[in-house]
């Protein structure tokens, strides 16, 4: 669902990682797939996910089609329109939109290191290039 300006909602932890399962499935998905999927991240009964699946309907991320006695669930927004989004929001309020700001931080954290650095630049490097052409 998006907000008044048109952007994305931001989705608690549990329902996102109910949408990356639906992302990975990349065609319809039952309920009972998904918990199955989840095992091990989360133990939430199948009323839970139900009451998560629903949720995820209302707000517009999910589509779910009746087949027979399941429901399967549908990804309504993609994972890469979600990322987009999301990323540009973080980017925005954690780091006032500042690249350098934010690869200090994950240098300074050690979330990133020299090779991570490296490949940045050739994906720069790469990026410049293509905007020459």
């Amino acid at each position: 669902m998006k907000d008044k300006e048109g952007k994305i909602k931001k989705l608690p932890d549990g329902e996102l990682e109910v949408m990356l399962v639906i992302w990975r499935a990349r065609e319809p998905i039952s309920a009972s797939a998904i918990l199955q999927e989840l095992d091990g991240q989360r133990s939430w009964a199948l009323s839970s996910l139900m009451t998560v699946l629903s949720r995820l309907s209302c707000k517009g991320f999910v589509h779910c089609e009746k087949q027979g006695r399941n429901n399967l669930y549908s990804a309504l927004i993609s994972e890469e329109e979600y990322k987009r989004e999301e990323g540009s929001a973080f980017f925005r309020k954690l780091y006032h939109n500042s690249l350098t700001d934010l690869v200090n931080s994950l240098y300074s954290s050690k979330s990133i290191d020299e090779n991570d650095l490296e490949e940045l630049r050739s994906f720069l490097d790469e990026l410049e290039g293509e905007t020459k052409q």
